[in-house]
């Protein structure tokens, strides 16, 4: 579940820097931009919380 709800913010705020962004430098929005940089970030934020995991003993 935690991955689902990684996935979710990511996209969300994705696109909503990528419409402030492209609204700040007069170009359009692009729905793939958001949704590339969606899965990049969400993809590494899901590493590094596994990486970063405590293990106990």
């Amino acid at each position: 579940m935690k991955y689902f709800w990684t996935f979710f913010w990511c996209f969300w705020l994705a696109q909503l820097v990528t419409y402030i962004v492209g609204s700040m430098s007069g170009s359009a929005y692009n729905f793939t931009t958001g949704v590339l940089l969606a899965l990049g970030i969400g993809i590494c934020v899901s590493i590094i919380g596994h990486v970063a995991e405590v293990k106990s003993e």
